[in-house]
């Protein structure tokens, strides 16, 4: 192993809780956003810093709808949020799915999506935390999943395809970028 680089065993994927909320926090105060399409780390520090009870149960609720980067409302999809923790808040990960099928609708990019704190980048923790939630896509009931990134992201790239993806194509996103698509069959992957 090369210096820095990350242990197999030291990344856990860790439910989004009360007494790990001031490294989400900290991340967000120092700019980190988790959601990659939009920077919402003041939107989120303000809720959370309000209400840090109510900004957890939004961020995992299963019901109800959101606002996508380009504004509309859409139905919130089930999904599976996790917190990336080696010993202190790395990042986010999250699977989104429609029960009973491998389908999404247009609107959403891929089913996982993940960021990783800009100070924690380059260790393997992407790669970590996206072959950790795997079986939870296969738990749920997906055979395959599609993820995405920028067609000019070549670590995102290349996080994909340690874990399985398959380049199947490329798609404009909602804001004309060009965006790389990726499968992975959960039964060949295991």
């Amino acid at each position: 192993m090369h210096p820095g680089e990350l242990s197999a065993d030291s990344l856990r994927l860790i439910a989004p809780s009360r007494d790990k909320l001031a490294g989400y926090e900290a991340a967000l105060a120092a700019g980190w956003s988790p959601d990659t399409t939009q920077d919402v780390s003041a939107t989120q520090l303000a809720a959370l810093r309000r209400d840090p009870a109510a900004f957890l149960v939004e961020l995992t609720r299963q019901d109800g709808t959101l606002v996508t980067a380009s504004g509309r409302v859409v139905p919130r999809l089930p999904s599976r949020v996790y917190w990336l923790d080696d010993g202190e808040f790395c990042g986010v990960i999250n699977l989104r799915f429609v029960a009973g099928s491998d389908a999404l609708p247009e609107h959403v990019s891929g089913h996982i999506g993940y960021a990783v704190v800009p100070w924690k980048q380059r260790r393997g923790y992407a790669s970590r935390a996206l072959a950790l939630v795997l079986p939870v896509a296969r738990e749920v009931g997906l055979g395959r999943i599609e993820i995405t990134c920028d067609d000019d992201n070549e670590p995102s790239r290349r996080v994909i395809e340690r874990n399985g993806g398959r380049l199947i194509g490329t798609r404009p996103d909602l804001s004309g970028r060009t965006k790389l698509v990726f499968h992975v069959d959960l039964m060949r992957h295991r």
